[in-house]
């Protein structure tokens, strides 16, 4: 075992067995009276309290592919890197005025997905389709991005057998990893990474308030941190900058805003809040969730310390998002490495396990149910659930060995594109029924079509299409966020053509909705004395 950090590799497989186990025993942790119901196993029976859901809700949103790429964006551009701080502070404020509502009106009809919502506020099938498939598509690439995390733990790490290494051997690991993890989620469902989360988000936070304390002592303090930092980016053709250059400043603040309105989109953020007890945990949650800001604040400047440290530094080829792990395997003492290692690996294990039930919730809903077999079962519906989560981890994976693993990455920026236009279907439904439900198809289309064609004239160094997620605003001339032009492009569109529709009073589907029901603080009350819903067909 040449190369390989031994001390580190033990403590990392000790972590990954004890998460293992938490893993197979979740299945046992709040048994249910009926575990073969979606409900139970797509989300949790609903049950979570605040300190569960806030765990959980940490362990979906700050994941590995967060713990290395943001100071890997920092590392390489400088202070463009800090946008995820920002957006994720603007982030709880504005879900804390709708994801409440979201709660309760999914609480009282037994909706699973946002995809189920629409389909019940405007009584549209197609509409509801493209919701359900825009959230599978735009969830596919973070699984994949989730690989990458543990991809560049196992290699600082010298795990897999060099680059001579054939390709079964050299990924092996990586097929332990998820087969382990497919299997647990397979058994014990939201159960198994709301557990997990508690041992994933304690190891982050030690983690990065040692890094912050110890690396800098180590380094010189961070004056000389910072000097350092200045001297990279002070130098003729640095790609990056201390502060963000004014002819940037547009894309910092649309990509930050347009971030922040996505995040909360994604199936996997929707099935943590609705897998919540009460109104109220929802509501508490938005609140003590930018506890999360200040950690990914500190955890960004951990690409400043690298660059400190000189990680990568006189290697043209030095692959950007292996600064943290190998600032890691540079600094820590090699016992707490593997602790290090340990947080991002679980970092990846959680959210991934997140991702692929929320995923097959929506497959299972929206595309099973509603098209292929409208008369299954919560049996069938769990039962169909817990396959689609194993193909989905299984596309990942070769989606990552596969391709390249830039692919991936620009994939997912895409996947935040697309995931922001049923913003105005989800959101505006919360709110009002005034949109045509054939409008916001043909804005959704618009976004989806504009936004695609625009990221896929974008070449980069590295690639000549989907190479950035920034181009000229139509009308102002400056550059922005790609997904936010798109998103006004579709909110314009929706607006523009329910006038239209109205006026030739073009017939809309039928609410099953009321409004008392998007204030309901238990949903129990209020779903044994619901009306039978209204057929929506």
């Amino acid at each position: 075992m040449n190369g390989v950090n031994v001390p580190a590799l033990t403590v990392f497989v000790l972590f990954f067995v004890l998460v293992t186990v938490m893993g197979f025993l979740a299945s046992r942790w709040r048994r249910a009276d009926d575990a073969a119901h979606l409900d139970e196993w797509g989300l949790g029976g609903r049950s979570f309290g605040t300190w569960v859901t806030w765990f959980l809700l940490g362990g979906d949103l700050y994941t590995a592919y967060t713990f290395v790429a943001v100071p890997a964006a920092v590392y390489a551009t400088g202070a463009a890197g800090f946008f995820a701080v920002p957006y994720t502070i603007i982030a709880y404020p504005l879900v804390f005025l709708f994801l409440p509502r979201l709660w309760s009106v999914s609480r009282v009809h037994g909706y699973v997905t946002p995809a189920d919502f629409v389909r019940g506020r405007y009584g549209s099938r197609p509409l509801s389709l493209m919701v359900a498939l825009t959230g599978i598509l735009a969830t596919m690439p973070y699984i994949a991005l989730q690989l990458v995390g543990i991809q560049a733990v196992l290699d600082v790490l010298g795990v897999g057998g060099g680059e001579n290494a054939n390709w079964f051997v050299k990924d092996l690991p990586l097929f332990i990893a998820f087969g382990v993890l497919a299997a647990y989620t397979y058994s014990s469902g939201l159960r198994a990474p709301a557990l997990i989360a508690f041992v994933k988000d304690t190891l982050i936070y030690i983690v990065i308030i040692v890094a912050v304390i110890y690396i800098p002592i180590r380094l010189g303090g961070y004056g000389h941190i910072f000097d350092a930092v200045g001297e990279k980016f002070s130098a003729p053709k640095s790609a990056g900058s201390l502060t963000v250059p004014e002819n940037k400043q547009w894309t910092y603040a649309t990509l930050a805003l347009g971030s922040a309105m996505a995040l909360f989109m994604y199936p996997h953020s929707v099935t943590g809040v609705l897998a919540s007890k009460s109104r109220n945990t929802v509501r508490r949650n938005m609140a003590i969730m930018p506890a999360y800001s200040l950690m990914l604040g500190l955890l960004a400047l951990l690409g400043f310390m690298a660059i400190a440290a000189g990680v990568g530094k006189g290697d043209k080829g030095f692959n950007t998002q292996l600064s943290v792990p190998q600032l890691f395997e540079n600094m820590f003492p090699d016992w707490f490495t593997g602790v290090a290692f340990a947080a991002i690996g679980i970092g990846a294990l959680v959210p991934a396990a997140i991702m692929s039930i929320a995923a097959a919730n929506l497959f299972t809903r929206n595309v099973y149910k509603e098209y292929l077999k409208p008369t299954a079962t919560p049996a069938d519906e769990t039962r169909v659930a817990k396959l689609v989560s194993l193909l989905v981890k299984v596309g990942a994976l070769v989606f990552v060995l596969g391709m390249d693993k830039q692919a991936a990455i620009n994939l997912q920026l895409l996947g935040g594109l697309w995931i922001l236009q049923t913003f105005v279907s989800i959101v505006g439904g919360l709110f009002t029924r005034w949109f045509h439900h054939w409008a916001l198809l043909a804005g959704w289309a618009a976004g989806m079509v504009y936004g695609t064609w625009k990221a896929y004239g974008i070449a980069s160094p590295k690639t000549k299409h989907f190479g950035g997620n920034a181009a000229e605003i139509p009308g102002i001339g400056e550059i922005g966020y790609i997904g936010l032009t798109a998103f006004v492009l579709n909110l314009l569109v929706a607006v523009v053509l329910t006038l239209v529709l109205k006026a030739a009073k073009a017939p809309e589907g039928p609410d099953e909705t009321r409004p008392g029901d998007y204030g309901a603080e238990s949903g129990d009350d209020e779903l044994k004395n619901a009306p039978e819903p209204v057929a929506a067909h």
